[in-house]
C-alpha cells in the first residue's frame, strides 16, 4: 500500500484543530482526549509532538501571537513611537478579536512563547530606540499589554440586554438606552478602545519631554531616527 503523502499528524494541524476547538466552545472544551477524537487519531499519538495539553495551549496562544503586526518598530521604519504605538495596539486588538477564549492565556504573558517574545522585543527596542529609558520602555510594554488583552477579555456593549424593560428608569434613571447597546456593540466596543487608546498615549506624551532626543522631540521614532 502506498504511503499517504502528508503525514496524518503534525504540530501545525494540532495546533490548528485545538485553535478552532477554543475559538468555537471555549478553553473548557479542549482536552486531549476530544482533541485527539477531532484529528482522528488516539490520544497518545499527540505526545509525539506536545508533552501536555498547557504545551499545545502555549502553541494555539503563539499562533495568535504571530498575527500581530511589528513592522512598525523595525528600525529605519518613518512612524514615531507614539504612532508605532497607536498602529501596533491596533492590530494586536484585531488579532485578539477573532480569538476573544484564548485570551485568558495570552494575558499571562508571553513565556517561552516565540511569537510572543518577538513582541515583547520589538515594542521594548522600539521604545527605547526612541529614547525612553528601559524601565519605562518596560512599562509602556506591560500597560499596552494590560489595555489590549483587558479589552479583548469582554465586550462593554454585550454585557447588556437588548430588552427595553430590563432598565427600568425608576432604578436606572441614566440607563434608558443601554437596550440599544447589544445591537451597536462593534462601534460601541471600538470607538470605546479607540478613546481609552488616544488617551493612553496622551498621557504617554506628557511623560516623553525629558526623555526625547535633542532634534527629535515627541516625534523621534523607534528606528532611532529624528
Amino acid at each position: 500500500m502506498a504511503r499517504p503523502r502528508k503525514p496524518l499528524l503534525s504540530r501545525d494541524r494540532i495546533v490548528e484543530t485545538a485553535g478552532a476547538l477554543v475559538d468555537a466552545e471555549g478553553l473548557a472544551a479542549l482536552s486531549t482526549r476530544r482533541l485527539a477524537a477531532e484529528l482522528g487519531v488516539s490520544g497518545p499519538s499527540l505526545y509525539n509532538h506536545f508533552r501536555t495539553k498547557d504545551e499545545i495551549l502555549d502553541a494555539v496562544a503563539d499562533a495568535v501571537s504571530a498575527k500581530i503586526d511589528l513592522s512598525m518598530f523595525a528600525p529605519g521604519d518613518p512612524r514615531d513611537w507614539r504612532t508605532a504605538l497607536h498602529d501596533w495596539a491596533l492590530s494586536y486588538r484585531a488579532a485578539l478579536d477573532g480569538h476573544p477564549h484564548i485570551v485568558p492565556v495570552l494575558a499571562q504573558g508571553p513565556g517561552r512563547r516565540p511569537a510572543g517574545l518577538r513582541v515583547a522585543d520589538a515594542v521594548f527596542g522600539g521604545m527605547v530606540r526612541a529614547g525612553w529609558p528601559p524601565a519605562q520602555a518596560t512599562s509602556i510594554g506591560a500597560l499596552m499589554r494590560y489595555f489590549v488583552t483587558g479589552s479583548a477579555l469582554g465586550s462593554f456593549a454585550r454585557g447588556f440586554v437588548d430588552d427595553e424593560t430590563a432598565y427600568d428608569p425608576a432604578d436606572y434613571p441614566h440607563l434608558g438606552q443601554a437596550h440599544l447597546l447589544a445591537e451597536r456593540r462593534e462601534k460601541v466596543d471600538r470607538v470605546a478602545f479607540e478613546t481609552g487608546l488616544r488617551a493612553l498615549l496622551d498621557g504617554l506624551g506628557t511623560q516623553y519631554a525629558p526623555y526625547a532626543p535633542a532634534k527629535g522631540g515627541a516625534g523621534a521614532r523607534p528606528g532611532g531616527a529624528a
